[in-house]
């Protein structure tokens, strides 16, 4: 594993990477979903295309990358644009998102781009949990106390990174991805419950250039597809 640190808004990035094949000229960039890390993507995919450098990313506030400031998903993207300006990607290079690294991916907006089971389609919450946030408020309102209700995926996180979580988790990406020019390709599980498969019906319809391929799975697909998965990728963008 090596590291490398970029300076951003006036703050130190330190982003923890591996890379594989690095004599190839063409790469495949792997950003991982929120709460997950490099990791998993390099699991994976690494054994899966021998003809790529292959980049696997640990986000700012996962695995070894730090992160001590509220984000948004645009300032991820912008730390990554720095970040990959030292790669020297070309432009038969492609750069893989995995849910909340979709909707990074798809703001760097590269030539190539593929979006796994990618977050950004807002959904309406269900009764309970928009009564239990009502409930919150309302409490706060009447100064009782705090009625601390973390989502699942906010769990143990660090302040900046529970801030962080609360300003990316209801970013509508709709526009963003009726602006992509990238030639995408969706890849989806038909029985994902956290970005379901009608959200990647709505993101093919609005990306122009794109292509839905669906797979056996839930979220996590890819951890049983990975070879197919990749023969996809590679074929799509041959």
């Amino acid at each position: 594993m090596a590291a490398k640190t970029v300076s951003y808004n006036n703050q130190s990035y330190t982003l923890a990477y591996t890379l594989h094949n690095s004599d190839c000229a063409d790469c495949v960039v792997f950003l991982h979903g929120w709460g997950s890390c490099k990791e998993l993507m390099e699991r994976s995919f690494g054994a899966h295309f021998p003809n790529y450098r292959l980049l696997f990313i640990d986000l700012p506030g996962f695995g070894g990358s730090n992160n001590e400031t509220a984000l948004c998903t645009h300032d991820y993207a912008e730390i990554l644009r720095l970040f990959l300006a030292e790669f020297a990607l070309n432009e038969q290079s492609i750069i893989i998102g995995h849910s909340f690294g979709g909707k990074i991916a798809s703001l760097l907006a590269p030539r190539n781009l593929v979006l796994l089971a990618s977050a950004g389609i807002v959904r309406p919450k269900p009764l309970s949990v928009s009564l239990k946030i009502a409930l919150a408020k309302c409490l706060r309102f009447l100064g009782i106390g705090a009625l601390k209700l973390r989502a699942q995926d906010a769990q143990g996180l660090s302040e900046s990174m529970y801030a962080t979580f609360k300003n990316v988790v209801n970013e509508d990406f709709r526009p963003i991805f009726a602006a992509l020019s990238s030639k995408t390709l969706l890849l989806w599980g038909k029985d994902d419950t956290a970005t379901p498969l009608c959200s990647a019906h709505e993101i093919a319809a609005l990306v122009r250039d794109s292509k839905l391929l669906v797979f056996e799975g839930d979220h996590y697909f890819f951890l049983k597809h990975a070879h197919e998965v990749a023969k996809s990728i590679v074929q799509y963008f041959k």
